[in-house]
This record gives structure tokens, C-alpha cells and sequence, in this order.
């Protein structure tokens, strides 16, 4: 599996966020509130949904799944609009991404992450950046059908020589 690289430019998300660990995961809570919420009173006509990860500085060096994170579920902003008092803006930074096309159920994605935090990213030419990790989940995304499709978003920039 390899990756395209990509220059992000800055973007703005609406959702939900909840902190939590690897180890009391709430992914799927969050994500159903935030669904519900949407389809209730639609915010945004995107139909492209963000899932992001903001980990804080040293979250990976030495890596605990108990250490807490803030996880997102979101849709991307494509025009102004009022903002629902229950729900937040997320500003995604600009810069430098390694993007993977995964294929597959969401329960295998330990599998895969693992594979580009500990084989693809120290072969490659670049170092883990300290900005949001994300994934997109558009039309052919189906959590756990093995036909589901998601871009995995992972900050990088050239390593230091």
C-alpha cells in the first residue's frame, strides 16, 4: 500500500468531538450522535464525512493506548453558514500528506495503521507532523463491508537529515 503524496490546503470542519483513548474508544457513540444530528436538521450539503484524530504533542513517542486524544466526526464547510450551537468549528491546518486508499472493513484498520506507523513511515523520507490525522469517508465508505472505501490522511514533512 502506497500512498500519494498531497498538499492540504487549510480547511474548516462542523462537528462533534469527544476526548477518549484507544482503550475506551467511543468512536461509535460519537458517530451516531453526530449522524442523528445531522439528519435531523442538515448543516451541510457535503457528503463527504471527516473522521480526525488530534493527538497531543508526544502522543506517539512511547506510544499508550490509554493516553487520551480528541476524536471528530465532521463534515467539511463548503460555504458559510450559521454554525448549530451544539456543534464546533475544526480548522484543518494546510500542509504536507501521506493519503492511503484503504479498501476493507473499519474493524482491520489496526492492521493498516500499524503497517504505515511502523514499516511505511520510517522507509519512507518523511516524519510524522504534529497536525491532525484524518480519515474521509465519501460514497463507497460502508464501515465493516470488505468493499468499504476511506482515504487515510497522515501529516508528514521531510525528515530532518
Amino acid at each position: 500500500m502506497q500512498p500519494t503524496i498531497k498538499l492540504l490546503p487549510e480547511k474548516k470542519l462542523i462537528g462533534q468531538h469527544q476526548r477518549m483513548s484507544l482503550l475506551t474508544n467511543t468512536t461509535a457513540a460519537l458517530w451516531r450522535s453526530f449522524r442523528q444530528r445531522q439528519q435531523a436538521q442538515p448543516f451541510s450539503g457535503s457528503t463527504k464525512y471527516y473522521s480526525v484524530q488530534v493527538y497531543g504533542p508526544g502522543y506517539f513517542n512511547p506510544f499508550r493506548p490509554e493516553v487520551l486524544f480528541e476524536k471528530w466526526a465532521a463534515v467539511e464547510m463548503t460555504q458559510p453558514v450559521a454554525i448549530p450551537p451544539d456543534l464546533e468549528i475544526l480548522t484543518l491546518p494546510g500542509g504536507l500528506y501521506a493519503v492511503f486508499l484503504y479498501q476493507g472493513p473499519a474493524n482491520a484498520g489496526d492492521t493498516v495503521f500499524s503497517y504505515i506507523l511502523q514499516e511505511w513511515l520510517p522507509a519512507s523520507c518523511y516524519a510524522l507532523d504534529g497536525r491532525p490525522h484524518f480519515e474521509v469517508l465519501g460514497e463507497k465508505y460502508s464501515n465493516e463491508d470488505p468493499a468499504s472505501e476511506e482515504e487515510i490522511w497522515i501529516p508528514i514533512k521531510l525528515r530532518s537529515a
